[in-house]
C-alpha cells in the first residue's frame, strides 16, 4: 500500500533512482492507497548524475531530480492476496516511470515484477521484466 509521501525504487533505465508518491490516480476505493498495478503521480527525489558527454549521447538520462512524473507500482512490501488464496510480498516498493500517454519512459527493466500486472493491463512491463513472480 503506497500512499502520500511513500518512497519507491525505480527499476527502469530512465535515470531516476528514488521517487516519492504525491497522488494515487483513480483509486477511490482504497482511501487513496495504491497497490500493485495502480498508477501514481510521483516526484523524482534521487537521480543519476548527468555529465556533459552523456547529455548529448543517445542513452541520455530522461529525468532529473525534481521532475513530476507518472509511474506504475510493480512491487510492494505489503502482502497482496491472489485469487488462489496465496499471498505475495516483496522486499521493497518499486515503480516504473510512464509518460502522459501511459507508455513506459524507459526501455529496460532491471528487477523482478509482480505477475499480477498482466491482469491489470500492464503486459508490456511484464514482458520486458527479467522475471515475473
Amino acid at each position: 500500500m503506497i500512499g502520500l509521501k511513500g518512497t519507491l525504487n525505480v527499476i527502469d533505465n530512465t535515470g531516476a533512482l528514488i521517487v516519492e508518491c504525491v497522488n494515487v490516480l483513480k483509486n477511490k476505493v482504497n482511501n487513496g492507497h495504491g497497490s500493485v498495478g495502480d498508477e501514481i503521480v510521483c516526484v523524482v527525489k534521487k537521480a543519476r548524475p548527468v555529465s556533459a558527454e552523456a547529455a548529448s549521447s543517445v542513452n541520455a538520462v530522461k529525468v532529473r531530480r525534481g521532475d513530476v512524473r507518472r509511474a506504475v507500482i510493480v512491487r510492494t512490501r505489503k502482502a497482496v492476496r491472489r485469487p488462489d488464496g496465496s499471498y505475495i510480498r516483496f522486499d521493497d516498493n518499486a515503480a516504473v516511470l510512464l509518460n502522459n500517454k501511459r507508455e513506459m519512459l524507459g526501455t529496460r527493466i532491471g528487477g523482478l515484477v509482480s505477475a499480477d500486472l498482466r491482469y491489470k493491463g500492464w503486459g508490456k512491463i511484464v514482458s520486458l521484466a527479467p522475471k515475473a513472480v
